[in-house]
């Protein structure tokens, strides 16, 4: 099973691995600034984060050793896996703020929900793979890969972590509708999806969480209460200018003005540290990077590699952009976080797994591995 042929590194991405490096060295750096000053005690976040980006990458080299095709055949004994541990952390998990999420191993608290987002992707790649349809899926066809979002998505829901649990969906919507479906069922589904918003609304959303759509169409209306997270993220990106004040010298950041800035403001410091222009070249890298992965998806040599690559993209790529859009004032704050930027070791370990798996499969588009279809 972790047998490396030496022939496949002839087709190994070094552009891709180049780009994921440079990411992950600008998000240690800016990590450093905005844990800046250190506390007199504990580990700093931009070590631990350190530890978890070497684990991380440590776990790419096994992810390479084997062909991607197994993933086929043991998808569903992860599954059932992550649901157990989701399972396991309603009765056994670490309430933090409310929050029943985490899962203490002694030397990390482990995050299931993020290991249900990347494992998501694996089935239903596993599932469309294997039930291919040529004229487009039905209601009916679906039924499976809903069932199989679902049970994660209402596990999730009740710890409760909505911008998780919101996460599913998307991934659940953007490998479908790649797919391929009937004209129909995107009536279907679309109309489900604003009927589940009215329920969700009335009868499933706590009323924090009703309060975090409120402050996002009206930030102003509570400036120091709800509001002021949005307001403090605009302040600190918008003082950093063209050019930024300069590293280790945000003054939002470093004055204690912007809460969660090592997590889910994070790259609110560095904009309020590099400026317009340091921010465009952060997120010119990120993009080009997936979009990079997109070329794997272009190229895969059979139907899973497309689809497990195109799923790994849109789980990256759906973070990134719904965490910029939160901290910018266009989305309301759902606690999703920027992929390999914000702390936190279950979603940097997560991220590092989804792109070995996308380098597995680019290393292995000219090779004729095992077949499980």
């Amino acid at each position: 099973m972790f047998r490396v042929d030496r022939r496949l590194f002839a087709h190994f991405d070094w552009l891709l691995l180049i780009l994921l490096l440079l990411i992950c060295g600008m998000a240690l750096f800016n990590l450093y600034s905005a844990s800046y000053p250190p506390k007199p005690w504990g580990t700093p976040p931009y070590l631990k984060q350190g530890y978890f980006f070497l684990m991380g990458f440590a776990a790419i080299v096994i992810i390479l050793s084997f062909d991607y095709q197994e993933l086929h055949f043991w998808n569903y004994f992860f599954y059932g896996i992550v649901i157990l541990l989701l399972v396991a952390i309603l009765i056994i998990g670490k309430t933090v703020g409310g929050a029943q999420r985490w899962m203490n191993l002694g030397f990390f608290n482990l995050q299931p929900s993020e290991l249900a987002k990347l494992m998501l992707v694996i089935t239903l790649a596993s599932y469309y793979s294997r039930k291919e349809v040529t004229d487009g899926y039905t209601i009916r066809q679906l039924f499976v890969p809903i069932l199989l979002t679902a049970i994660p998505f209402l596990l999730i829901m009740m710890q409760p972590d909505l911008g998780t649990a919101l996460m599913l969906g998307m991934i659940f919507v953007s490998m479908t509708v790649f797919v391929k479906l009937r004209f129909s069922v995107y009536l279907v589904l679309g109309g489900s999806a604003v009927g589940a918003v009215i329920f969700a609304w009335e009868k499933l959303l706590k009323p924090y969480q009703k309060q975090r759509v409120q402050t996002f169409l009206n930030p102003e209306k509570d400036p120091m209460g709800h509001g002021y997270q949005i307001m403090q993220s605009k302040i600190a990106i918008g003082s950093g200018g063209r050019f930024g004040k300069g590293y280790l010298e945000g003054t939002q950041g470093h004055l204690h003005f912007l809460p969660e800035r090592h997590t889910d403001f994070a790259f609110s410091v560095w904009g309020e540290e590099w400026g317009f222009f340091g921010s465009l070249f952060f997120i010119g890298v990120y993009f080009f990077m997936l979009f990079w992965g997109l070329y794997t998806t272009m190229f895969a040599r059979d139907r899973f590699g497309m689809l497990l690559s195109f799923g790994v993209v849109m789980l990256i790529f759906w973070q990134a952009v719904i965490n910029l859009m939160m901290i910018l004032g266009f989305l309301p704050v759902v606690g999703i976080p920027l992929p390999l930027v914000s702390y936190g070791g279950s979603s940097l370990l997560t991220t590092l797994l989804a792109f070995g798996i996308l380098l597995n499969v680019r290393m292995r588009r000219f090779h004729s591995g095992r077949n499980t279809e």
